[in-house]
């Protein structure tokens, strides 16, 4: 079994009790190790972990050619930020990376720490616990320590690919070069021994391995590099080309950082597509760690065509939502819109918001307008049999057809306080709490808007040519629905005191600008002129190689320019795209 970073703990399913043991509050953590070969070594970092009460280790894996471990464990924050600061020091005492050789790329004797928030806690509850733990381990054991992902201080070392570029030589030449690549913790050299770590907070993915039936390692390089969304291919999907020396075969070891946008299925076809250019076949794929049942059940459902399936009628979905002691899922609360307005004409309501009162207002347009989005995406993947896609965007259509009467909700709520007395010492702290909320909905839009339109850009390329101008049509409606929201977040802002909501809001708010600002270049690149490359292969024969692209069902690519040769990596040789 290989790993490009980690698995996964299942998200989709009650978390109620841990062997007999209620827990109200769930953190899991998947630190990987520079170690796949010595027992002895692996099952005294199991024990590290094991030896914290109330901390659970759900699953554990090693790989002799990647040379790496795995653990997954879960429990309450502090004593999951203990067990992993008890494995990072056993490793740091056993592994020795001046001794260690193996195809995986890394950076320490531990090489990354991610905590991903399970039940009754947030990402910045994740991204809290990742930067106390590397306070801990840059003082205690003196290791340089990085923060990526969502706990990031420096956007260019969220992505964890450009932490391990050039592996430990690269980042030890930036260290010294670079006072941009100076550690957040520890000293600014790397441990003797132990190298330096990667610590941060992120949400769930999927480890999921193709492995070739062939030993060309630069051919599965060259499937990576065509495939991964860095270089223009599939979206969330990161991807290296390894060696297996003890299978004599070659793998696309891949991580999916979003399953509901490229599921499994989508992954295994791209890279299927690419290896039968080759002639090569499939030997078989692998799941690595723990999977979300939501992503198994979904891809079982698009492999089997299954009619009109709900995921409902998988039993443990509907045994897990018996049990469970609240029945339906956390999230943010709202009104619903009222009978008679969800009854209005489209004139009706063109004067409802056209009134002269202050509800409805921009937010809940953009709420509508998103929801019509999603409403063609809705269509597009009917039409196209992407039945995941449908299913996700009819759930972002419908949360955003609730979001729009919340607005107006969350409006009233910010009067009532903004009329209290000014001497009512109740008032600040109301005033705060209903602004955070008229806030909270706005964003909510942009980032659901944001969604829309992804998913959009997914099924707009398995639709019939007289169809796609509607989809584009949907994507532009998802861009503009988002920036009105974050528009609107941004004014609110300005009015709130509250510093710390603020640099929450700050956070979420750059997220969901990137993503839109991702989505409008993937809208607005133009399309490479297919005339010119068949006149050009026909009046020079052999000169230009035309690279086929590959097409499958559900798959989302990206890349618009095809080079007539393939493209290099800019990453280092070697180097992760996970």
């Amino acid at each position: 079994m290989t790993k490009p970073e980690d698995g996964e703990q299942p998200s989709g399913f009650f978390i109620g009790a841990v062997k007999g043991v209620c827990v109200d509050r769930l953190v899991k953590c998947v630190p990987n190790f520079s170690e796949g070969r010595s027992r002895t070594i692996v099952q005294a970092l199991i024990n590290a972990v094991e030896s914290v009460p109330d901390v659970f280790l759900l699953d554990h894996t090693k790989d002799h050619d990647h040379h790496r471990s795995v653990l997954t464990f879960v429990g309450e924050p502090e004593a999951v930020r203990e067990a992993a600061f008890r494995a990072i020091r056993v490793a740091t005492d056993l592994i020795d990376l001046r001794k260690h050789v193996g195809v995986h790329p890394r950076v320490g004797a531990t090489d990354v720490v991610p905590f991903v928030p399970i039940k009754g806690t947030t990402m910045e509850d994740c991204v809290q616990l990742a930067r106390r733990l590397g306070q801990r381990v840059g003082q205690e054991l003196d290791i340089p320590v990085f923060l990526y992902e969502r706990a990031a201080v420096r956007p260019d070392h969220a992505p964890l690919e450009s932490i391990r570029r050039g592996e430990l030589k690269g980042l030890a030449f930036r260290m010294e070069s670079d006072p941009h690549w100076l550690p957040d913790y520890g000293p600014p050299h790397l441990h003797q021994t132990a190298g330096a770590i990667v610590i941060g907070a992120r949400p769930p993915l999927i480890a999921f391995n193709v492995n070739l039936l062939s030993n060309d390692l630069e051919l599965a390089r060259s499937i990576a590099r065509t495939i991964r969304q860095s270089n223009g291919g599939v979206l969330y999907l990161k991807a290296i080309g390894v060696a297996l020396a003890s299978r004599k075969m070659v793998q696309i070891a891949m991580n999916l950082t979003d399953y509901h946008v490229t599921p499994m299925h989508v992954a295994f076809e791209a890279v299927q597509a690419q290896a039968s250019l080759h002639g090569v076949a499939i030997a078989g794929s692998e799941i690595i760690g723990l999977v979300p049942r939501e992503a198994l059940t979904e891809t079982a459902a698009d492999a089997l065509r299954w009619e009109s399936f709900d995921p409902t009628q998988v039993l443990e979905e509907k045994i897990d939502t018996a049990l469970a002691p609240n029945k339906s899922p956390v999230r943010w609360r709202t009104p619903r819109l009222p009978e008679q307005w969800r009854d209005l004409s489209v004139s009706q309501l063109l004067d409802a918001v056209s009134a002269a009162t202050p509800f409805p207002a921009g937010a809940s347009v953009s709420a509508l307008v998103g929801a019509l989005a999603a409403s063609l995406g809705m269509m597009a993947a009917r039409l196209s049999r992407q039945r995941m896609s449908e299913r996700r965007l009819s759930q972002v259509m419908a949360r955003l057809n609730d979001l729009a009467p919340a607005d107006g909700a969350a409006y009233r709520r910010f009067m009532e306080a903004a009329q209290l007395s000014k001497s009512d010492a109740k008032r600040a702290g109301r005033l705060s709490s209903a602004l955070h909320v008229a806030t909270e909905i706005p964003l909510e839009i942009a980032e659901g808007a944001a969604e829309a339109g992804i998913l959009l850009l997914a099924c707009h390329h398995q639709m019939k040519p007289r169809l796609r101008a509607d989809i584009m049509a949907g994507m532009l409606l998802a861009i503009a629905a988002g920036e009105a929201g974050l528009l609107i977040v941004k004014e609110n802002l300005k009015a709130q005191l509250n510093q710390r909501l603020k640099r929450a809001f700050d956070k979420r708010v750059a997220r969901a600008t990137g993503r839109l600002e991702e989505l409008k270049r993937l809208c607005y690149t133009p399309r490479p002129d297919r005339s010119a490359i068949k006149a050009a292969s026909a009046a020079w024969p052999g000169k230009v190689r035309k690279r086929p692209e590959w097409k499958s069902k559900s798959s989302i690519t990206t890349s618009r320019k095809r080079s007539k040769l393939l493209r290099r990596s800019s990453r280092a040789k070697g180097s992760s795209g996970n």
